[in-house]
């Protein structure tokens, strides 16, 4: 959490105290504060900025607070700040810099990523000429806080358009009144962007989350290249590793149970010119079906959606993934590939990576691990701060 005195307004007026366990979060680098640890917060505004103490008075840093969530404080600086408009134009261009170092071979990439940038509660994705932000938090709300969002992209990174990105459950969660996805910015809402060399087709107002998934963009070109023979892709969304695949592979069979993923996955085959057998089916089922039909592939892609939602889903999501992973292992030819994902903040690396070699075994195959990797680069982790690691992927050379 980056040190930052701005002096150029009054500073917020209301302070939270905080408790010893509180405070050992901040010192030990975490940027939350759960509820069960504020001792008091008199006079708090929902969304506001707040000075942070210990129940010493020693003052901690700045924060926002949220009335309403069970995370109440987000850490801004360990300083006093006093301008919180000059603090996010800061941290926006450093967010534009970050990405300009790290991100290529794309016009498609995260530009903000919430604590991972030092801007807690906000995302901005970027597709092309447009852009898809999504607010997380009552202070992100704030009217002043989202004229100086718009205004910053907009002067920024000069987009045809801005589109608002709404996840209804996490308004009501934060007790902010309901809003619309939609455009709040320029007329345009289709454009078509690449990655790693492949083109795809995109609707701002339409898809999961801001519209895709580009946290997996590296591995999708990392899949790519280890990649060979007859390929399935399970999961595929709207074709992020099938298409990728495609490159390397003669043959791939993609399958999703969303017929409107599916259709978009077609646009974008017919639009980077391949031919891609997309299925829509129940992964589970179409697994079972395949490998007691004996079918049998020489690159198998598991990206499942987030199969833990919560720490008590946790051993159901085990046993998620251990039915989809041992499947698929008996599935992949000797010499094959097996490119294995898990979104599941819950399951942590160890688990996943665990639970993958339980599968190996009771398939009765080994696994030479080519890679372990995580989220793009434009989904940056902080050392303090594990809830920003979320993504894990493993890339294996399957043998008997």
């Amino acid at each position: 959490m980056p040190n930052n005195s701005l002096a150029t307004s009054p500073a917020a007026s209301s302070a939270v105290r905080i408790s010893s366990r509180g405070a050992r979060r901040i010192h030990d680098g975490h940027v939350w504060v759960y509820r069960s640890d504020i001792v008091s917060a008199a006079d708090v505004q929902p969304g506001s900025m707040v000075g942070v103490t210990d129940q010493r008075d020693k003052f901690l840093g700045t924060a926002l607070y949220s009335s309403a969530s069970q995370i109440a404080i987000r850490m801004l600086s360990r300083d006093l700040v006093t301008d919180l408009s000059a603090l996010l134009c800061q941290r926006f261009g450093q967010a534009i810099i970050y990405r300009e170092k790290l991100v290529r071979d794309t016009d498609a990439y995260r530009v903000v990523f919430s604590e991972g940038d030092f801007l807690p509660g906000l995302i901005v994705d970027r597709y092309n000429d447009l852009l898809s932000f999504q607010i997380l938090t009552q202070a992100m709300d704030a009217e002043g806080v989202r004229s100086t969002l718009l205004s910053s992209l907009g002067e920024t990174l000069h987009p045809a358009a801005i589109v608002e990105r709404v996840d209804p459950k996490i308004r009501e969660l934060e007790q902010l009144p309901q809003r619309e996805s939609g455009l709040v910015q320029g007329q345009k809402a289709h454009t078509v962007y690449c990655m790693n060399g492949v083109k795809f087709h995109f609707d701002a107002l339409a898809g999961q989350k801001t519209g895709a998934f580009l946290d997996q963009r590296e591995n999708y070109a990392a899949a790519a290249r280890y990649a060979h023979g007859d390929a399935l892709d399970v999961f595929c969304y709207q074709g992020g590793f099938a298409l990728h695949l495609a490159t390397s592979c003669p043959k791939v069979v993609a399958t999703d149970s969303s017929r409107s993923a599916l259709e978009v996955a077609d646009r974008n085959a017919a639009l980077n010119g391949r031919e891609i057998e997309w299925i829509e089916a129940n992964a589970f089922d179409l697994l079972h079906d395949y490998s007691v039909a004996g079918r049998q592939y020489d690159t198998l892609v598991l990206d499942p959606p987030a199969f833990a939602k919560s720490r008590r889903n946790l051993p159901t999501a085990l046993r998620g993934y251990k039915e989809l992973n041992l499947r698929a292992l008996k599935m992949i030819r000797p010499g094959g590939i097996l490119v294995t994902c898990s979104c599941s903040y819950h399951v942590s690396a160890e688990a996943f990576r665990a639970v993958v070699a339980e599968a190996a075994r009771d398939a009765h195959r080994n696994v030479r691990v080519l890679e372990y990797r995580g989220q793009a680069q434009d989904h940056p982790v902080l050392l303090g701060i594990p809830e920003t690691a979320y993504l894990k992927c493993i890339i294996g050379c399957v043998s008997q």
